[in-house]
């Protein structure tokens, strides 16, 4: 009975057409049911065993546990790779926040800097070493700094669009109280990276930005450079 009712189910009765009886013939051949359904494929069986499991369970939690074994197999980079990247935004925000003293800010040119550069990479960047912080016993400080920073630079290009919109709803002072919030969160994030590591990603962070790629070919930090021009 259970083969009958799984069948029905992958199978629906425009699948198989009944053939109409030959009007021409006077005496058709009686027409025989039978209760016996189709022989189920191996493959249609696992199907239909996985549809009925994922229906109970809530779309929002089939995704989060597909995301959370991708995070737990991607294997990151070490934790020095991603500490300038997240120094050298810093500096970045802090760039956009005296760009908007200006008479005449221009908000698209504004948005477009939170899309180059080390900001472009910030999402992956803070959270690898939020996870990094995970594994330190700071997880729970970490992702906060980290959810902090990302919905206040999302209320940021919010504010930015509308600016651009002639919305006077936008004022600078707004973005400011934004970008105030976003900084303070990556550095509490930065907070929980190792001593030597932090002072390691801060001396590489101020040599990529006090230098061009032509200099820095003689600078002695050129190795970690190229490994944080890879990730940037």
């Amino acid at each position: 009975m259970a083969m009958a009712r799984v069948a029905t189910t992958l199978f629906p009765s425009t699948a198989f057409p009944i053939k109409q009886p030959n009007r021409n013939r006077s005496n058709p051949p009686p027409v025989r049911c039978s209760s016996i359904a189709p022989p189920l494929s191996r493959r249609s069986v696992s199907i239909s065993i996985l549809l009925s499991h994922l229906l109970l369970i809530p779309n929002h939690a089939i995704a989060a546990n597909f995301m959370d074994k991708y995070v737990k197999r991607k294997k990151l980079d070490p934790l020095e790779a991603y500490v300038p990247a997240v120094i050298l935004s810093q500096f970045q925000i802090k760039d956009l926040e005296k760009t908007l003293e200006a008479d005449e800010p221009q908000y698209d040119s504004c948005r477009s800097l939170l899309r180059s550069g080390p900001a472009a990479s910030l999402r992956i960047n803070i959270r690898a070493v939020a996870q990094y912080a995970s594994e330190n016993g700071n997880g729970k400080s970490a992702s906060d700094d980290v959810d902090q920073c990302l919905r206040a630079l999302e209320e940021l290009d919010s504010l930015l669009l509308h600016a651009s919109r002639k919305d006077p709803g936008a004022s600078v002072k707004s973005m400011k109280a934004q970008i105030v919030v976003a900084l303070d969160s990556l550095e509490g994030l930065l907070k929980t990276v190792p001593p030597d590591v932090l002072d390691k990603g801060k001396a590489i962070a101020d040599s990529y930005r006090n230098t061009d790629e032509e200099e820095a070919g003689s600078q002695v930090l050129d190795p970690q450079l190229k490994q944080l021009q890879s990730i940037l």
